[in-house]
């Protein structure tokens, strides 16, 4: 048994030479123990093996392998080192191994990374720095943080660029860092008694948090999954959670019985720019860009009241494919793009099971604005009736004439009607190519959000597969 002490935790680089030298003497997994000096003592030590000469039963590894070693000995397991070494023994005999994403040890350490990754992130997410004031260097600040992983030496430099011009120090149980505006130097772990206390600028802090606090947009599991639970007895913000989480309900009802405010007078006039320079009732835009923002100043149904804003198309001009759906989703009005809620992920599978790349195509809804209906806290989608359609349809003949697809894809009942100028059942007319006036050609398919309601698990494979097919017809008439 061959025993490899290694100098700290967190001692990658004397893991990598010792790896090496075992490697080139051709010790197995098996037969080797790794420990972190001061660690429990082994029945059967070793002297630690030397690296060899260069070209002595050596072999190169990727690039890949070493930074995802350097991820992994991070990681608190006490078996990284172990899994490292394996993989490493393998990888001589397999080169391609870290590429078999469902071979074991490759899965384990992969999920090691991610996890040490998500540790780095939270910590440059959730540590607050507190004033202190010291004889040595007179104003400074210090945090006290609890890292998942051993992620402080390897992350305190993006502070050290974030905070170039405060000389701060970052104290975690395992090692402390810190910077004079200088030199970047570490110390030996802390205790939790070392942390320091609460400064004026949380009072400001917790009034800023507040103020941001949408009670109508509370996720509480979304919250404790991104801001675990473990960190809030650091975070001053955290001491407000409890009672805005209480009080949310309330308050939402509030919101939603409250009269509306007026817009500011600087949006009104916006708005009014806005229209004035894509007019929806007189001259027909000039560019996409005009659609855009007609379509967010557009008065021509009352949709507009309800919506957080107009949902315009995006993809190329003119893109050979153009695919219109029904309307924006609630995540879509949020973000103002087309296709990014639940529904647009089944769209973008079944683009990519269709071979139908989306950047080459022009994606779009038949109604601009999102109906809907208040349940609660949530935003009910409603179905647009035949007014609403007609009267966006202006909007959508305007993309059609600059965009100049060769073929319209229309997902749905309402996006059929507004390509077909009449009410067409899916049913009847799916999966076949439809002459239209322009020259263009029609496909009617389902719309994906039709995909998700489907309960009955056979039917739903059957429509997913019909959906993709048409998708495919639909990519093989612009060719």
């Amino acid at each position: 048994m061959r025993v490899v002490r290694l100098a700290s935790e967190t001692d990658f680089d004397g893991w990598r030479a010792a790896a090496r030298a075992l490697r080139g003497e051709g010790a197995a997994p098996a037969d080797v123990l790794w420990t972190v000096d001061g660690g429990q003592a082994s029945l059967f030590l070793a002297q630690a093996p030397q690296a060899p000469a260069a070209g002595e039963g050596g072999f190169k590894v990727s690039r890949a392998f070493v930074d995802l070693a350097g991820r992994v000995a991070l990681h608190r397991s006490p078996a990284r080192f172990d899994l490292l070494y394996r993989l490493l023994w393998r990888l001589e005999a397999t080169p391609r191994l870290l590429e078999i994403a469902s071979d074991p040890d490759v899965a384990l350490a992969l999920d090691m990374q991610s996890q040490v990754n998500r540790a780095a992130h939270k910590m440059k997410a959730f540590v607050r720095f507190r004033e202190v004031e010291t004889p040595e260097a007179g104003e400074t600040f210090a945090a006290w943080f609890e890292p998942a992983h051993r992620v402080t030496e390897a992350t305190a430099p993006f502070f050290v660029r974030r905070f170039s011009n405060m000389a701060f120090s970052i104290l975690t149980p395992d090692v402390c860092a810190h910077w004079n505006r200088q030199a970047l130097s570490f110390t030996p772990g802390a205790d939790p008694a070392d942390a320091p206390s609460g400064d004026n600028l949380e009072t400001y802090w917790r009034t800023y948090y507040a103020s941001t606090f949408n009670p109508a947009r509370l996720r509480t599991a979304t919250m404790v999954r991104e801001m675990p639970k473990r960190y809030w007895r650091n975070l001053p913000e955290a001491s407000l959670i409890p009672e805005m989480t209480r009080a949310a309900g309330d308050r939402t009802t509030q919101m939603v019985e409250a009269a509306p405010s007026e817009p500011a007078r600087r949006i009104v006039r916006a708005a009014h720019r806005a229209s004035r320079d894509a007019p929806f009732d007189g001259a027909a835009p000039s560019s996409l860009e005009e659609v855009a923002a007609g379509v967010d100043a557009c008065r021509r149904c009352p949709l507009w009241r309800d919506a957080t804003q107009g949902v315009a198309g995006e993809g190329p001009l003119q893109a050979r494919l153009m695919i219109v759906g029904e309307q924006p989703g609630d995540q879509e009005d949020l973000a103002g793009r087309p296709f990014v809620g639940p529904a647009g992920q089944v769209f973008d599978q079944a683009l990519a099971a269709a071979g139908v790349p989306r950047r080459e195509t022009y994606v779009t809804n038949a109604v601009k604005h999102f109906k809907h209906e208040l349940r609660g806290k949530r935003r009910i989608h409603k179905t647009p009736e035949a007014p609403e359609i007609e009267a966006c349809r202006w909007w959508l003949e305007a993309e059609r004439r600059l965009v100049r697809p060769r073929v319209i894809v229309a997902l749905g009942a309402t996006a059929a009607r507004a390509v077909l100028g009449k009410a067409a059942p899916i049913s009847q007319v799916r999966g076949q190519a439809i002459q239209l006036e322009d020259q263009a050609q029609a496909v009617v398919t389902w719309h994906p959000s039709y995909l998700l309601r489907v309960p009955d698990a056979d039917a739903k494979a059957r429509a997913e597969g019909q959906f993709i097919e048409d998708l495919r017809l639909a990519w093989s008439l612009v060719s």
